[in-house]
């Protein structure tokens, strides 16, 4: 397998995008990208689109078809790509496997997702076929649903509090006000955020990542057609996908992903490193309480300690650790299709050194990605690549 790098990145704001169409926003993201990779479209040899609910939400599916034609790709295998939340992670890794195999020699990733113009039923409908529907969906299960169970084990494991979990949500929030692509940057303390909402006890509204629209792109290279790129190019090290229960009873814990936990021994494995290496990490922080438990089966923090740690500062850009510097899910808000490309985009650019919360001498970046109840997972890890 050859070694392949980033080159390109684009992204569109994520946030009420209006008067802007699922496929304009992918167009958008994926122009940036090409604009920036060093690559003529002509040497593009495929492209991978991830999302998941434009077909219910915005009545439009060959989606990736649509976007290589717009973009000038056209007569290319154009693949849409859906696993839930994780569909922008597998688009990715299918980009990486074409350009590394030697299918081709560049390769387009996007992912799109437009939400905020459907009412919250027709949102939290699309959203839930996400999980087994045969199984769960009949007891009424939703995500917060199935997430406050997860806190409420978890702290019962683990003794997590309600003031430990607020200081991820405190700490996301604060570095969305730095991110101009995050959309409820906040400076917040436990008292707002235990005064709000409740939406599925213990969560409240600060718990959970708020219904985005938005666009991602990166361009997958082979390392030796990079020498054109005008900004430096980022090596992928490790590019997982694995899968596991779409069903509540098929979990032995709800404090932990099994997918989760199998993707990162992979990821460190293909990338000879350890968890310990990883100088920064966006996480899929859906709900505060996935920031806990997707760091534990990270090895980021040491079981139990997910909530503790950002407690006790460790989790911040200048911590042991710093997860979600972008301010995560919580911040940016999650178009579902998107969010995995985006997440790519934030550690390509804390790798260049160009973040707005630069994590400092950063060398290696991880993305975790997770559709549904734990149904899919991608971890992938990224390179400085002058080291």
């Amino acid at each position: 397998m050859r070694d392949v790098v980033i080159t390109g990145i684009g992204s569109t704001r994520f946030g009420k995008l209006k008067g802007r169409g699922v496929q304009n926003i992918a167009v958008e993201a994926a122009n940036d990208a090409l604009s920036r990779s060093g690559i003529e479209r002509k040497d593009i040899g495929a492209l991978y689109l991830g999302n998941f609910a434009a077909g219910p939400l915005a009545g439009q599916e060959v989606l990736a078809g649509i976007v290589g034609d717009e973009i000038g790709v056209s007569g290319i295998p154009c693949t849409k790509v859906e696993g839930a939340c994780a569909s922008g992670g597998i688009a990715f890794r299918h980009a990486v496997l074409a350009v590394a195999s030697g299918q081709c020699d560049a390769a387009v990733v996007v992912g799109t997702e437009k939400m905020t113009h459907a009412r919250g039923s027709d949102v939290t409908a699309a959203l839930n076929n996400a999980m087994d529907n045969q199984s769960d969906g009949p007891s009424g299960l939703t995500f917060p649903g199935f997430f406050g169970l997860a806190w409420r084990v978890h702290a019962e494991k683990y003794g997590t509090t309600r003031d430990e979990v607020s200081s991820i949500i405190i700490k996301n929030k604060a570095n969305g006000l730095n991110n101009p692509l995050a959309q409820m940057g906040a400076e917040l303390t436990s008292d707002i955020i235990e005064q709000s909402q409740p939406i599925a006890d213990p969560l409240q509204l600060y718990d959970c990542c708020p219904v985005s629209d938005g666009a991602a792109a990166l361009v997958i290279v082979a390392a030796d057609r990079a020498t054109e790129a005008p900004d430096q190019p980022i090596r992928v090290k490790a590019a997982i996908q694995t899968s596991g229960s779409a069903r509540l009873a098929g979990h032995e814990s709800l404090c932990s992903f099994k997918t989760t936990e199998l993707a990162a021994a992979q990821a460190y494995e293909q990338a000879q490193i350890s968890a310990s290496d990883i100088d920064l990490a966006e996480i899929h922080d859906c709900f505060s309480m996935a920031e806990v438990i997707h760091s534990e089966d990270l090895g980021l923090v040491p079981r139990g300690q997910g909530a503790k740690w950002a407690a006790e500062g460790r989790t911040q850009v200048d911590g042991q650790i710093a997860i979600n510097p972008s301010g995560g899910l919580l911040s940016k808000g999650h178009p579902v299709g998107a969010t995995g490309v985006g997440q790519l985009y934030e550690v390509v650019k804390q790798l260049r050194g160009e973040h707005p919360n630069q994590v400092n001498n950063a060398r290696l970046g991880l993305a975790q990605n997770v559709g549904g109840a734990g149904v899919a997972c991608t971890v992938s890890i990224l390179e400085r690549t002058d080291v």
